[in-house]
């Protein structure tokens, strides 16, 4: 297996290292709205952007030629500034969305998913209709569409793909964008109404995020396909909200979960298949695509963070209820000795907090081999008594209660 692998990687040249730069700036580019996306849960925002856009793509396709037939243009600057067309077609159309969605959750008193779902449904078929009345003959690969043509990516000026260069000016501008507007982003996502009591127009800050998904979405189309540009909005940014809760270095996290997918993916694209299929009796596949490759990383990188994230991991929560759980049996088993021994009305403090007793339960004998080791009771004929140490534990107990109850007291 390591030597098929070791072969896989062997014919690694500076084409890859080029594809793997371009799908990591692609990535890290969409990773940034992503995460104040998730913060607003807003998650599906993404997938409603990249269908919501094509009428406005489909309208400055149909503009620039139109200007074009009406010699308005020359057909060279026509051909030049058609991505700019395209570009401001569908960053118009991703803040109408964003309106339209507000227009109708006021206007139909529906929830914003429900709106969501309406207003991009109803823009997508009509940037279909549009495309079949005006450039039905205009052929779309289905696979361009889907997986982009990150694999084909040429070489320009300097000998830096034209991909690359374009998705590392978005990537620049959108880093621009958070720093200048970090504040204003995380008070309006937190907390709109205190956005705009401090002064922040929260409206204008989520217009502007819609506006900069919308264009990050059609400059990294071309180059990574529209499953990767939807994956890496929401699977990096979810990643790092599992491993951290604080929004700086959730923007690290997540730029570092987008590097590390793109490296990755294309790795495993190159390697994985012919690994898995070889097995299976199909010996001619031998790779992948890279961007379908970069999505199934992803989704394993947010297993594996939901499974093993030291706060939020179902693993780490699972054994911070065992020990609090294993916690109480003992305060549990020392109160009962202490209740047992001194025949007084000392242990109904504890008593009130107690957990429900583990007589009889895993629990119960755990927490008293611990107590035994931890010299805090001791075996004797007559059964379990409390040590001195055990004696002090208790009364320890008792006033930390005591205090707590005090302390609640005096709040109320």
């Amino acid at each position: 297996m390591f030597t098929e692998i070791q072969n896989g990687l062997a014919a690694w040249g500076s084409f890859d290292t080029w594809i793997v730069i371009t799908a990591a700036l692609a990535a890290m580019a969409c990773a940034l709205p992503g995460v104040f996306l998730v913060l607003r849960q807003q998650s599906m925002m993404g997938d409603a952007l990249s269908h919501t856009v094509l009428p406005g793509i489909v309208v400055a396709f149909l503009l620039s030629y139109g200007l074009r037939d009406a010699a308005w243009l020359s057909p060279t600057t026509q051909l030049a500034t058609l991505p700019l067309f395209l570009f401001g077609g569908a960053v118009v159309l991703g803040v109408v969305s964003a309106m339209l969605t507000e227009f109708v959750q006021r206007l139909g008193h529906v929830e914003s998913s429900a709106a969501l779902g309406v207003v991009f449904t109803s823009l997508f078929a009509f940037g279909l209709l549009l495309i079949r009345l005006k450039a039905d003959s205009v052929h779309i690969d289905p696979d361009c569409v889907l997986y982009g043509n990150v694999e084909t990516v040429k070489l320009g000026v300097a000998g830096i793909p034209r991909a690359t260069a374009m998705v590392a000016s978005l990537l620049v501008v959108n880093l621009i964008l958070v720093l200048l507007f970090y504040k204003e982003l995380t008070i309006s996502a937190f907390d709109p109404s205190l956005a705009t009591t401090l002064g922040i127009r929260a409206r204008l800050m989520h217009y502007a995020l819609m506006a900069t998904t919308a264009a990050t979405l059609v400059a990294a189309f071309e180059s990574v396909g529209s499953i990767l540009v939807i994956t890496m909005l929401v699977a990096p940014a979810a990643t790092a909200s599992l491993l951290t809760d604080r929004l700086p270095i959730r923007l690290v996290v997540t730029l570092a979960v987008a590097f590390t997918t793109a490296l990755l993916g294309h790795a495993m694209a190159l390697t994985l298949p012919a690994l898995v299929f070889s097995r299976l009796g199909f010996p001619e596949i031998k790779d992948a695509s890279t961007a379908g490759m970069m999505a199934v990383v992803a989704g394993m990188l947010f297993i594996l963070a939901m499974f093993f994230a030291p706060r939020h991991g179902m693993i780490s929560k699972g054994l911070g209820q065992t020990r609090l759980a294993f916690r109480l049996a003992c305060h549990d088993q020392l109160r009962s000795l202490y209740q047992t021994e001194r025949k007084t009305t000392l242990g109904a403090t504890l008593e009130a907090t107690a957990w429900t007793t583990t007589q009889g339960s895993i629990l119960h004998y755990l927490a008293t081999w611990s107590l035994i080791f931890s010299q805090q009771i001791a075996r004797t004929e007559q059964g379990h008594q409390l040590t001195s140490r055990g004696k002090r534990a208790v009364e320890q107990m008792i006033r930390d209660v005591s205090d707590a109850t005090s302390t609640q007291s005096k709040r109320t």
